[in-house]
């Protein structure tokens, strides 16, 4: 499971506000699935933080309900969401801007 410990190319763009921050780690772990305290914990972000934003997450369709037990409801990044595949977007351009920059600055120093 990924750990926020080291920035992202997108939140150094945006910043470390929680909301980019859940975000961020639901993205980096595509395909999984977490409850609200495991994203709040590995997002590195208080509860109170997670639920001050998770409402309009969820009303926006950038998180999806992938199974329930009992009380508990697990959630992953909905990729079908129109924002969610502009933020994957977005993402996709930094890399490759960066890969870009980086290339470059091998090049200079050869």
């Amino acid at each position: 499971m990924f750990k926020m410990e080291d920035k992202s190319l997108l939140l150094k763009l945006t910043g470390e506000l929680p909301l980019f921050k859940i975000i961020d780690f639901l993205l980096e772990n595509k395909g999984m699935d977490f409850s609200k305290s495991d994203i709040s914990k590995q997002a590195g972000i208080s509860r109170a933080s997670l639920f001050n934003y998770w409402g309009e997450i969820e009303k926006q369709g950038i998180v999806k309900v992938t199974r329930s037990f009992g009380k508990t409801k697990l959630y992953t990044i909905n990729t079908n969401n129109p924002v969610t595949q502009r933020i994957i977007e977005l993402e996709k351009t930094l890399i490759n801007e960066a890969m870009t920059k980086a290339k470059k600055e091998m090049i200079i120093e050869n």
